[in-house]
């Protein structure tokens, strides 16, 4: 497998690409289950750090399975995208789902309905190719 990082790049700045996964996200039945403002909690430390929004989503429907048959696997889940600033550049970054077959052993299979995430990444990026 090549690097299990997926970056892909948005049209958009990072506070609208990440309104706009949580509207994508909220379509799709998934579950918020956090939005961490990386950028703001810097500033309330008097620090400095580019915009940097990760937030934490899923399915129980997809991600329960895969926690039961392999309990590590919830190291990874739920799933999580990164938007973040590269100077000017919006770039969405997550890590495909089928790292969880070599970090845990999930089974293939297992791992169809997490494989969304490739999706939801597309809506945000207009299908943009993953960066090199």
């Amino acid at each position: 497998m090549n690097s299990p990082v997926v970056t892909k790049t948005a049209t958009t700045s990072v506070t609208m690409t990440a309104r706009r996964l949580l509207e994508v996200l909220e379509h799709a039945g998934a579950t918020v289950f956090a939005v961490i403002d990386q950028a703001e909690a810097a500033r309330s430390a008097g620090l400095e750090l580019r915009d940097t929004v990760l937030i934490l989503f899923g399915n129980p429907t997809a991600g329960t399975p895969v926690m039961d048959a392999h309990p590590l696997a919830a190291l990874d889940l739920p799933l999580r995208i990164l938007l973040w600033d590269d100077n000017g550049t919006t770039r969405v970054t997550y890590l495909d789902p089928a790292a969880l077959t070599e970090r845990y052993g999930v089974e293939p299979e297992m791992l169809d309905k997490l494989k969304s995430i490739h999706a939801v990444s597309d809506a945000l990026t207009a299908a943009a190719p993953p960066v090199q």
